[in-house]
Formats: structure tokens, C-alpha cells, sequence
């Protein structure tokens, strides 16, 4: 059964799942695994930290995700349908699971940080 996005445990939940499929995506899975190959083990935590953050107003993410995206889109270009597959599976995870405020809450943000980003990366291609 579909809940609110209420704590933690439920950002772990959409953490987890949606990385789930991003890592069998034949679209962006290669950014993951092949091109900046992450340590998974430091990486999905602190996306707990940052979509606790943003969706809770916590203070325990530290980091750049701007920054880590323009060193990932001079490795390989990150294009428009790479944020666009990372929204819909996004959407998708967030849908699968949960429903209410803080869903469509998490939903919004994701789409203002992609575009925010594929914005910024196409302003380091000029």
C-alpha cells in the first residue's frame, strides 16, 4: 500500500529502489557504472542526507552535486534525455511507492534539480 513520504526510512526506501533501476537502464545505467564507476557504498548515503534535506529541511548533506555533475558531463557529455530518464525513473520510484504532499513535493524538486543542472552543464558547452 501506497504511504506519505513520512521520515528516513522512507527516503532509503525511494533511495534504494530507484537506484534499483538506474543501474539497469540502458540510457543512463553506463554514467553509473562505467563512466565515473561509483562507490556506491559512499554515494547512496549521501543521497539519503541530500533528499533528506530537501525534503525534510535536515542539515546533514554536505556536498556539490553541481559540481559532480559538470566532472561526470566532461567525462562524457550528459545530455538532455539522460536527465529526462533519471526524472521518469524517478517519477516512477516516487509513484510505486508513495503517495501525498511530500511525494509530489519529491517529484517537483527532481524536475527544478534537472533542470537546474542540464542548465548549468549547457552553459559549460558555450
Amino acid at each position: 500500500m501506497k504511504k506519505e513520504i513520512e521520515n528516513i526510512q522512507d527516503i532509503k526506501l525511494l533511495v534504494d529502489e530507484f537506484y534499483k533501476k538506474v543501474v539497469k537502464d540502458e540510457i543512463i545505467s553506463h554514467f553509473f557504472t562505467q563512466v565515473i564507476k561509483f562507490d556506491w557504498e559512499t554515494h547512496i548515503p549521501k543521497m539519503y542526507t541530500f533528499w533528506d534535506m530537501v525534503l525534510f529541511g535536515t542539515m546533514g548533506y554536505k556536498g556539490n552535486p553541481m559540481e559532480k555533475h559538470i566532472e561526470i558531463h566532461k567525462k562524457e557529455k550528459l545530455y538532455e534525455e539522460h536527465f529526462s530518464r533519471w526524472l521518469k525513473l524517478w517519477e516512477q520510484t516516487v509513484d510505486e511507492f508513495f503517495i501525498g504532499d511530500k511525494a509530489e513535493e519529491a517529484k517537483k524538486r527532481a524536475t527544478s534539480i534537472g533542470g537546474l543542472m542540464m542548465h548549468k552543464i549547457n552553459l559549460q558547452n558555450n
